[in-house]
């Protein structure tokens, strides 16, 4: 599963300075592709909301063998969407698109990285192929 968070749908041209010209359809699409590749299904999903995407987390032990997170803002404010990755019985592993730590004070801390097996941040959509691919390799055994 992968899941986007607060924002991330306004990607391409929300603050390119940052975040760059890419959308998060381009991001699916890629994703979708390297997935193939490796021989997986992804059901992705975006949601501005902390309490969809804590019900997310929660839920996705049932039908899924791994998370790919982008918390974006919450990632810094979640501690309820740190509790649910913690409490989730599969890995996941966080990405962003900026390299938090080169930002401002705020966003070098990371709630929720702690509850993750690993992030990735600051190559821009290749954060998330370099997520996927490590977290396809954690689950495969390798």
């Amino acid at each position: 599963m992968v899941i986007h968070g607060p924002n991330l749908q306004l990607l391409g041209s929300r603050e390119r300075h940052i975040y760059g010209d890419v959308t998060i359809k381009v991001i699916n699409r890629e994703l979708q592709t390297a997935a193939r590749v490796c021989g997986i299904g992804l059901k992705i999903v975006q949601s501005n909301h902390e309490g969809k995407i804590v019900d997310l987390i929660g839920a996705a032990s049932s039908s899924f063998q791994g998370i790919l997170i982008n918390p974006a803002a919450y990632t810094h404010t979640s501690v309820a969407i740190r509790d649910a990755l913690a409490a989730c019985t599969i890995p996941a592993v966080e990405v962003h698109l900026s390299n938090i730590y080169k930002r401002e004070d705020f966003r070098k801390v990371s709630l929720t990285a702690p509850a993750c097996v690993g992030q990735i941040s600051g190559f821009g959509m290749e954060s998330y192929l370099l997520g996927l691919r490590a977290l396809v390799k954690l689950m495969s055994g390798n």
